[in-house]
């Protein structure tokens, strides 16, 4: 297993690749965070808004104006919690909590960049467009098949200049080109949708030999369908048959079930807007959207 995964319904996408053991690839920001110390600063989100020129501070120093967005410092597994506006004086008083900060409220595409790097220069980027649902979660991420020049332009040239000593897979997230979040590891989410077995290999020769070797490139875009369901209930798994028929369906590439059917729901990290239980990767949107519809009968059936 070359790829350090603590969620089952993800390993599918590197099991077939074979790894030295004393290689490891994170996709924890836990794992990543202890294993770069020289880079995990990274991980403060004041420090990266800062490094941009953006207009930010923590709780305790107020806005000069409003709007503003306000979200933790850190936050290495939570998703969307914690996150929110603030339009005025009185937002920003409701909302105060020591460990957060305020920043520039961005608009434009929420995109999510992967891309490696050797010594902090990049060598490979794939870009994915979220398209938000509300409340922290997405109905869907369009994962794009060329160069996006906005982002790879201002964030390449934050890699070189920050990431500088740093050779591995790195996820930027940005809004509007400008970076609101780095992790130290890729998006593990739909490594099927940038090469599958191939990319998986060229992941570990990066760990590995410090070197990028992939290139293929599929011009398709791809997506990634997202199932959110209600919080409040225990949600089962779909039975295996049902899960085997959506990954056989036309256009589907891969399923998720992205839940410990175990745990009680309120020990999973979700965000405000609802629970997820399903991610369906896609070369047609359509088949997940129909994929997604299939599921969600499932969840609703079985919800308790």
């Amino acid at each position: 297993m070359p790829v350090c995964e603590i969620d089952p319904w993800r390993l599918q996408y590197f099991e077939h690749v074979p790894c030295p053991d004393h290689v490891r690839i994170p996709t924890e920001d836990s794992d990543a965070w202890m294993w770069n110390p020289k880079h995990r600063w990274a991980y403060d989100k004041l420090a990266v808004a800062m490094s941009q020129g953006l207009e930010a501070g923590p709780h305790g120093v107020p806005p000069a104006a409003y709007p503003v967005f306000s979200k933790p410092i850190y936050n290495l597994k939570g998703m969307g919690v914690g996150s929110r506006v603030l339009a005025s004086d009185r937002d920003y008083a409701d909302a105060y909590q020591p460990g957060h900060f305020w920043s520039t409220l961005l608009t434009g595409d929420h995109v999510s960049s992967d891309v490696a790097l050797v010594d902090g220069v990049p060598h490979w980027w794939r870009h994915a467009r979220g398209f938000a649902s509300g409340a922290g979660t997405f109905d869907y991420w369009e994962v794009r098949p060329g160069a996006d020049t906005v982002v790879e332009g201002w964030c390449g040239a934050w890699c070189r200049r920050h990431l500088a000593g740093y050779t591995g897979m790195a996820n930027l997230e940005t809004i509007g080109g400008r970076i609101i979040e780095v992790h130290l590891r890729f998006a593990d989410q739909w490594p099927d949708l940038y090469g599958g077995d191939r990319w998986v290999e060229a992941l570990v020769g990066l760990y590995e030999k410090g070197e990028w070797s992939f290139r293929f490139a599929d011009l398709r875009p791809g997506y990634s369908v997202v199932l959110f369901v209600p919080h409040g209930h225990r949600y089962r798994h779909p039975p295996a048959a049902l899960q085997q028929e959506i990954r056989r369906m036309p256009g589907v590439s891969s399923l998720q079930i992205t839940f410990h059917e175990e745990l009680a729901a309120g020990r999973h990290a979700m965000p405000p807007g609802g629970f997820r239980v399903a991610i369906v990767n896609c070369w047609e949107r359509a088949a997940g959207d129909a994929a997604r519809e299939r599921l969600r009968n499932h969840f609703e059936a079985v919800a308790d």
